[in-house]
């Protein structure tokens, strides 16, 4: 149980990493993989997370044990910073990864004032952008999903109610200009905010994502040039956004094309990528 008083042996606690020194890692090419390891109750019932942390729930870590994204490090988190987040670490350390929990737990990190994300109270993560997705609003959730909060919501609506939606349900709106609501999950320069996902989520170190990621930039920024798979997930995404009008019914139709991708993407980082060499009888 992860409880507010420590347990014998956490008074000296190997592995553990205070809150200043995260949050100095947080600034650095090198910040480590950020997971929410807190109970479900707990995590279904917090108002906040902290930024840029995957969600894994620590009852079933032998599923996603040996799924994490490559990570040079991984930071885990629960409520205190005991039992909880201290089990799972040596889990991750006993399966070879660098893995440390964060001493205090996120209640330590918020007494200290750390920035903190909202949460809606009662669910899981909630994500708010414009109605009619097409690929960037598609590819976002995918990896939402796929690797930060599998029981995350999404909502789609009319472009000017972004930001009122966003405040009622604390959700964090993603993919809309500056205009339309403040998010760092959005477009930066010559970037997607697919990228701003990978960025801010510490996926980086995950190939086949970064590889994914260039074939959405392409196809979202009508940048062809960049990967020539993207003028198929950009023929794909909008003829499937003509036949799908409904933005939940897209993302479901969707998803599978993102996974299967994503296997490719996969494949050819390994270079296990079947050409297509089919010749007639």
């Amino acid at each position: 149980m992860d409880t507010a008083d420590p347990p014998p042996f956490s008074h000296d606690p190997p592995n553990g990493c205070s809150a200043a020194d995260l949050a100095a890692q947080n600034q650095t090419s090198d910040a480590p993989l950020l997971i929410d390891v807190r109970k479900p109750g707990a995590f279904i019932d917090a108002q906040s997370t902290l930024p840029g942390v995957l969600r894994r729930d620590p009852l079933q870590l032998d599923t996603w044990v040996n799924t994490l994204p490559p990570a040079r490090e991984v930071c885990v988190y629960c409520v205190h910073g005991h039992e909880v987040s201290q089990a799972v670490a040596l889990a991750l350390r006993a399966q070879g990864r660098a893995a440390s929990f964060l001493v205090g737990g996120i209640e330590g990190w918020s007494a200290q004032g750390r920035p903190l994300i909202a949460k809606p109270v009662g669910s899981a993560t909630c994500w708010v952008t414009h109605e009619r997705p097409k690929i960037d609003r598609i590819a976002c959730p995918w990896l939402i999903r796929r690797f930060v909060d599998v029981q995350a919501q999404f909502l789609y609506v009319p472009t000017s109610a972004v930001q009122a939606v966003a405040t009622a349900h604390n959700a964090t709106p993603y993919d809309v200009n500056a205009s339309v609501a403040d998010t760092p999950f959005t477009h930066h320069g010559a970037a997607c905010s697919f990228d701003a996902f990978v960025r801010i989520y510490h996926l980086h170190a995950d190939t086949a994502l970064t590889r994914l990621a260039d074939i959405v930039r392409a196809a979202d920024t009508d940048r062809l040039d960049l990967a020539p798979q993207g003028a198929g997930l950009l023929a794909m995404s909008l003829g499937m956004s003509r036949n799908i009008l409904d933005g939940h019914a897209m993302l479901e139709a969707m998803m599978p094309v993102y996974d299967a991708l994503y296997v490719w993407c996969r494949d050819t980082v390994v270079g296990m990528d079947e050409a297509h060499n089919w010749t007639p009888a």
